[in-house]
């Protein structure tokens, strides 16, 4: 959590909340091919193991606000895991909790699919793809 993330109710604004999602999922899965220079690898190497040319895109995203997320000094506790793997898309699911108490703030999901960039239609996942996916899945 940063300072700046803080609305005037001294709790994390929920814009902030989603962009706390997407550092979850690229910590947990990778940057997208292509985006900033090589860092530290990922758990699981999926949005950045894709062939050029290959987009990862968000579908949808569901945000359901438990309780608020007041500001701390200290990183909220975010649980990720894989949930539905369809034929072209797949569900991270998220679970945010207070670092000090424990309590659930959010849950949410994710709905993202691979797009070929050229076309901009969906591609199928990979049977490596969904492979990789499946010790995450709960």
């Amino acid at each position: 959590m940063r300072w700046g993330d803080m609305d005037a109710y001294g709790h994390i604004n929920n814009v902030q909340i989603v962009r706390m999602l997407e550092e979850a999922r690229i910590a947990a899965f990778g940057p997208p091919r292509g985006a900033g220079l090589p860092g530290a690898e990922p758990p699981v190497a999926i949005f950045n193991d894709v062939e050029d040319g290959v987009m990862t895109l968000v579908v949808e995203h569901k945000v359901r606000y438990v309780r608020t997320l007041d500001y701390r000094n200290i990183p909220a506790e975010v649980e990720i895991w894989v949930g539905a793997v369809k034929g072209a898309s797949f569900d991270l699911h998220y679970l945010v909790k207070d670092p000090v108490t424990g309590e659930e703030c959010v849950k949410a999901s994710t709905h993202l699919a691979f797009v070929d960039e050229a076309t901009g239609r969906v591609r199928r996942l990979t049977p490596e793809q969904k492979e990789r996916l499946e010790p995450y899945r709960a």
